[in-house]
């Protein structure tokens, strides 16, 4: 089935992701309703909307991981049953399938790149059910795509980079933490592997879609200031307890590529190259347009 033009489907097509992924799908039919428009807690409603597809990718997710410490059930309801729910839906149409996942299923206190094959052990509400939701797809699906990723940003919705420069015209400095580590990924990159991934014949499986090397948060910071035209020096360093979040961040986030190698994939670039592509291609021009206000 590789490099087929069949219907695919994009469960959360108008997120970041949902949004890359259809720029991605050019010459494909593609239909890729909001989490407004089908809701993937609706099983009948996903399976009706799968049928006839020859690919269905769920980008649909309870992202907010705060909120997901106070309310798992909302976040399971998403992450988990939801995630069933599309996974069966496309073995059902007999189609094939990828999950969107997370750095979240793991603890983040490793000191090496996460292998493909890792434990999972989430620490927080968010990866609990982002863990449970692959295991489902896992069980509901005969053959699935579960593609981690993580530190997304892109041209559709708010993000880091987006944050960062809108704190730029708003203040002289901004503080942002240098002890949490992980891999800056652009989601119109990650659209691209995902869509290689899908034409390349690859064996199904874990596959990690960020990009290569690794930052910290105030890197990847002083990365879109110097690029911004900005003093990275106004960028400055703090810790993550200075903030006190809810849920558990992980402190090490970097995925390991192995799964591509062995597929014969190019490895994903790395975050600095992507981030410079995007500011090139103008996902950020909105605020450097306000920075000269």
């Amino acid at each position: 089935m590789a490099g087929a033009k069949g219907r695919y489907l994009i469960l959360g097509g108008g997120g970041m992701l949902g949004t890359d992924l259809q720029a991605a799908l050019p010459s494909r039919q593609v239909i890729a309703p909001s989490s407004a428009e089908l809701d993937i807690r609706d099983a009948a409603a996903v399976l009706e909307a799968a049928a006839g597809s020859e690919v269905v990718i769920n980008a649909a997710a309870y992202t907010r991981v705060d909120d997901a410490e106070a309310h798992e059930d909302d976040a399971h309801a998403v992450n988990a049953i939801g995630a069933e729910n599309a996974a069966r839906a496309a073995a059902e149409a007999g189609a094939r399938f990828v999950q969107l996942s997370t750095d979240y299923v793991f603890d983040g206190r490793a000191e090496d790149p996460y292998r493909e094959d890792a434990p999972r052990d989430p620490a927080g509400a968010y990866g609990r059910t982002k863990a449970e939701g692959e295991e489902r797809v896992l069980a509901a699906h005969p053959s699935p795509f579960i593609v981690r990723t993580a530190w997304l940003y892109g041209a559709a919705g708010g993000n880091f980079p987006r944050t960062m420069l809108r704190l730029a015209a708003e203040r002289d400095t901004v503080s942002v933490v240098t002890d949490q580590v992980g891999q800056p990924t652009w989601t119109a990159d990650l659209a691209g592997w995902i869509v290689t991934l899908l034409d390349s014949g690859a064996e199904p499986g874990i596959y990690h879609g960020t990009s290569s090397g690794s930052a910290t948060w105030f890197a990847f910071a002083r990365a879109v200031f110097e690029r911004a035209g900005l003093d990275p020096e106004r960028v400055l360093a703090t810790d993550t307890a200075t903030f006190a979040p809810r849920a558990p961040r992980p402190a090490y986030s970097v995925l390991g590529h192995a799964a591509w190698t062995l597929a014969a994939l190019d490895t994903p670039r790395d975050w600095a190259a992507g981030l410079d592509e995007a500011f090139k291609r103008g996902v950020f021009d909105v605020e450097l347009e306000g920075l000269k206000t």
